[in-house]
């Protein structure tokens, strides 16, 4: 009987369905392989602009999450979940976020990022406990992301965060999703089905990306981290983020490599710090002191 249910749940997703441009694609040569699945690719950001309200809409809830000092939490499973894990993951070097303010969980824990663990997606608890494994509060909030909309360990994970009151988003590439129910703001882009049928690793995948991409990094710029077009927040923790950090203080300054270089020093090695200071003649304190009056917005503390 359970497999009857899922059978019938399956044939009404549209990420499921047999894609009709397809159905010859094993018959094809290389080059025409991989022309029909650029043609197929094409259609994905056309999918996510017919959302972007609601990712909109998604954004400013993360972003008063940030500011009252919650976290953002990402959660899925399989090819979702590592979605998740990757966004997470980056955002520390990029923008300078404290490790755990933006949290990646996945089905199955660690070892899922690089090996499928099948089953784990099947358990609903299981979202809810990793949840309660992090000390979910009503400070956050949680991305519950899953290509066909209905994968259990999400919706449990959606449902508590629900019931705890913190902030609910629904990552699915289908509408009108299970987990879509589960959430305040839906966010759903339809992909349509697959070059290979129900391989959502493809398309729904490079969509969930894309949304991914825009919800950490709007809410970065929404919060001051970017000033103009930099990235003002990066981390200089290796070599080639140090050269970009020298970079970036000579793009936003017009300085030469030497005095961005020397100002990159005297400012603790931090990147807007070191701009205001040679933007605007202060000293290390006074910048500092300008920067917290304006909540880490570099525009502000120029304009203070």
């Amino acid at each position: 009987m359970q497999h009857h249910d899922l059978l019938n749940d399956l044939a009404q997703l549209t990420s499921e369905g047999r894609n009709p441009d397809t159905l010859d694609i094993d018959l094809k040569s290389t080059l025409d392989i991989v022309t029909t699945i650029n043609a197929q690719d094409q259609r994905v950001p056309e999918a996510v602009a017919r959302v972007l309200p609601e990712i909109a809409a998604a954004v400013d809830l993360i972003v008063a999450a940030l500011r009252r000092g919650g976290r953002l939490v990402y959660l899925g499973a399989g090819t979702s979940g590592r979605l998740g894990v990757l966004d997470a993951s980056e955002c520390p070097p990029t923008f300078s976020v404290p490790a755990g303010m933006v949290v990646g969980l996945i089905a199955g824990g660690e070892a899922a990022m690089f090996r499928a663990q099948e089953g784990a997606e099947d358990d609903a608890t299981r979202g809810e406990q990793d949840l309660r494994d992090i000390d979910l509060s009503d400070k956050d909030v949680v991305v519950g992301i899953a290509a066909s909309g209905r994968t259990p360990y999400v919706l449990g994970g959606l449902r508590y965060a629900r019931a705890l009151g913190a902030g609910t988003v629904a990552l699915a590439c289908n509408p009108g999703s299970a987990i879509g129910r589960e959430a305040a703001i839906a966010i759903e882009p339809e992909v349509g089905p697959e070059v290979i049928t129900g391989s959502t690793r493809l398309k729904s995948g490079t969509a969930q990306k894309l949304v991914l991409n825009m919800l950490s990094t709007a809410s970065m710029i929404r919060l001051g981290k970017v000033y103009q077009n930099l990235m003002v927040d990066v981390n200089a923790s290796n070599e080639k983020l140090e050269a970009r950090a020298i970079r970036i203080v000579m793009q936003a300054t017009g300085a030469d490599e030497s005095t961005a270089a020397r100002a990159l020093e005297h400012a603790d090695r931090e990147v807007k710090l070191a701009i205001l200071m040679l933007l605007s003649g202060l000293n290390k304190a006074e910048a500092r002191a300008r920067l917290q009056r304006g909540q880490g917005v570099l525009r502000r503390a120029l304009e203070d």
